[in-house]
């Protein structure tokens, strides 16, 4: 690997734009006496060639000059009292780059004490302290002003070739997952009442005014976060920040935790909303190789892990693995699984210089946060989502997730050219622009479909391409009576489903074609009284032409229903409307089974499926995949001659039809096609 200096030229001082492999030692105290050259032949061995190591902030892993630093007494054991300067060196000379991370979120006792200003504190006067460390505030002088001091040190003393920020937030919840409230220090006093005419911080969720304060929090640590890449860039233009959604590269820690119910497409999900907004900004996925912080003894199950970083590499991102201490010293067995999709990565690292979504069909993702929990209070909107992922996985429609959030940034940019179909789950109202947008791009040709209450404010449809002129009510679906949905096959044969969540009762616009009976409700019991169920004139669907495109909306939540209660009809219906909408425009046709997730996207070496065999997959992890016969066919709308399977190392067949013959499939596999 060629070495960054200051006079590297152009291509390099971007490589991390280029795939890689990262692997970090999330190190103790105790062990600023590792052996580097140990520790490098793992991560090598590993197929990994960048290694993410603590530098400084809590505890310096260097001989620090600054006051407001801790070195870590443990240098003592090295011959040259510096971990950093011996780690760059030998990984310079072995070709691995090293990345410096960074926690700046407490200090030290004596810190604390000398500089008061700079700590958070409670709605009840409180600071937090935890084994004598004490949280900081973002908007205080030690992030504000003494972190590029800390940068300036480090860089002018090593090559480092990037930075990663270690819990940079405004700390609510600390480490005993206590929740601490809103932070009352001096600089957010001030600044807050600066930057809303004098109005007094929120305590904490319950507050009046708490949502506003999360995007004040926002835009301070996104004001920090551009100084300090700026202040990097102008030093070392080669080290990336590797943080939020605006930085040089995004970053997703993907693990698991006690208590966290699984969501098994987390990772894929936070990927691809990342990567539909920015598709050219590298996401970094860093992989936990033990179950959760206090078990980090434990291994991860192996199936579970490889499944990290198996989506993230199929979604374009970089695969990382994240272990605690050195290697050697705890035998995780996730690790042989992580190594053998990490060295996949290695030596088809061709296929994915330049990997972006390709996938014609969005699901618009409602505002989450980073494990995917509702930001809005409400799950319902979170389940109708993830009802709409699970149906359109099982139906083999590859498509991206779309942050709700930037869809008017995406639809700026011309981003959302290259879809065919958008699908907004029971998101509510929409910003002004945002629905602007999607009527001139349904108008272009798009076409739209709208579950629930997308697109509804204040009775009134905020979408001129939806079939619906206005809402006349709402009716929830009570603990005590029941309602259904008749919904018509091709065959005529109706299939009553069932409404879970809201009926939105819809007067429907001129041209607009209904589908779906509504049945009336019926009393739960007792069994003779339990009659009812009656066609009604409300459609429990539309359809309308407009322009060059259609708009499409489902008036109760089809996701959530099928979340919740699995019933095959329910997502068989949805991905009927789907392909509806789509024609004869499918991306892929397939006779592979539910279980095997097909993930799209183009790369230099040109189209690349990933094919995911998720059927090991169980209520809380996974278990060993079954294996897919040879013989499954599988079709792809793009103008490809050629389809290789680079696990099997063949070239496949046609049949009459047109169909690629696949191979075996254990648990997953790669296409390329030409």
């Amino acid at each position: 690997m060629t070495t960054t200096g200051s006079g590297a030229d152009p291509e390099d001082q971007m490589w991390w734009q280029k795939p890689f492999r990262m692997f970090q030692t999330n190190i103790r105290e105790i062990d600023a006496g590792l052996d580097v050259e140990r520790v490098l032949d793992r991560i090598i061995d590993y197929g990994a060639n960048t290694w993410l190591l603590s530098v400084g902030g809590i505890v310096s892993n260097y001989p620090t000059k600054l006051s407001h630093q801790s070195p870590n007494p443990w240098l003592a054991d090295r011959p040259s009292g510096d971990l950093i300067g011996d780690a760059t060196a030998a990984a310079r000379r072995r070709g691995v780059r090293v990345l410096a991370r960074m926690d700046f979120s407490k200090v030290a006792r004596r810190i604390a004490m000398e500089h008061p200003e700079w700590l958070f504190v409670g709605p009840d006067g409180r600071h937090q302290v935890y084994q004598g460390l004490t949280s900081v505030c973002p908007s205080g002088g030690y992030y504000q002003e003494k972190v590029f001091e800390v940068l300036d040190e480090v860089l002018s003393r090593y090559e480092i070739d990037g930075f990663f920020f270690n819990w940079m937030s405004f700390n609510e919840i600390d480490y005993d997952k206590a929740y601490r409230g809103v932070c009352h220090c001096v600089s957010c006093r001030t600044g807050y009442a600066e930057e809303f005419d004098g109005a007094e911080l929120p305590v904490g969720p319950e507050s009046p005014g708490y949502a506003q304060w999360r995007d004040y929090t926002s835009a301070v640590i996104d004001d920090l976060l551009a100084r300090v890449r700026a202040f990097i860039a102008e030093r070392r233009p080669q080290a990336p920040l590797i943080m939020g959604v605006t930085a040089d590269m995004v970053f997703h820690e993907a693990n698991n935790a006690i208590g966290r119910e699984l969501w098994p497409a987390l990772t894929q999900e936070r990927v691809s909303l990342a990567r539909s907004y920015r598709p050219h900004v590298p996401v970094l996925v860093n992989s936990v190789a033990f179950v959760d912080m206090p078990y980090r003894l434990v291994s991860e199950d192996p199936r579970h892990f490889a499944q990290y970083l198996l989506q993230a590499m199929a979604t374009g991102a970089i695969p990382s693995t994240y272990i605690m201490g050195v290697p050697d010293e705890f035998d995780y067995a996730s690790l042989r699984a992580g190594a053998e999709v990490t060295r996949f990565h290695r030596d088809h690292e061709e296929v994915y210089h330049d990997l972006v979504p390709s996938a014609r069909t969005g699901l618009v993702c409602p505002p989450s946060g980073r494990h995917g929990e509702s930001l809005s209070g409400s799950q319902d909107a979170t389940d109708e989502f993830r009802g709409w992922w699970q149906a359109l996985s099982a139906d083999h429609v590859p498509f991206d997730a779309l942050d709700l959030r930037r869809l008017g940034e995406i639809a700026q940019s011309g981003g959302l050219e290259r879809y065919r179909l958008l699908i907004l789950p029971d998101l509510g109202p929409l910003d002004e622009d945002v629905a602007s947008a999607l009527d001139q791009w349904v108008e272009r040709g798009g076409r739209l479909l709208g579950t629930g209450s997308s697109g509804f404010a204040s009775g009134t449809s905020q979408l001129a391409s939806s079939p619906a002129a206005s809402r006349l009510a709402v009716l929830d679906t009570p603990e005590t009576t029941w309602s259904s949905v008749v919904l018509t096959d091709p065959d005529d044969r109706s299939t009553a489903l069932p409404i879970l969540g809201a009926l939105h009762v819809t007067t429907l616009r001129e041209g607009a074609q209904r589908f779906g009976a509504v049945l009336s409700r019926a009393p739960y019991g007792p069994p003779e009284k339990c009659y009812g169920h009656l066609p009604l004139q409300t459609p429990a669907g539309a359809v309308v032409q407009h322009g060059a495109g259609q708009g499409a909306a489902m008036f109760w939540t089809p996701g959530r229903a099928h979340r919740h209660l699995g019933l095959s009809a329910i997502g068989e219906e949805m991905t009927r409307q789907v392909r509806s909408l789509l024609g004869g425009e499918r991306d892929v046709e397939t006779d592979l089974p539910a279980q095997v997730e097909v993930i799209m996207g183009r790369s230099r070496a040109g189209l690349v499926l990933h094919l995911n065999n998720v059927s090991g997959r169980r209520h809380q992890g996974y278990s060993d995949p079954i294996t897919i016969p040879a013989g499954r066919r599988l079709r792809v709308l793009s103008d490809v001659q050629t389809l290789r399977a680079l696990r099997a190392g063949v070239e496949l067949e046609r049949d009459d039809a047109g169909f690629f013959i696949l191979p075996e499939i254990s648990d997953f596999e790669v296409l390329v096609g030409q």
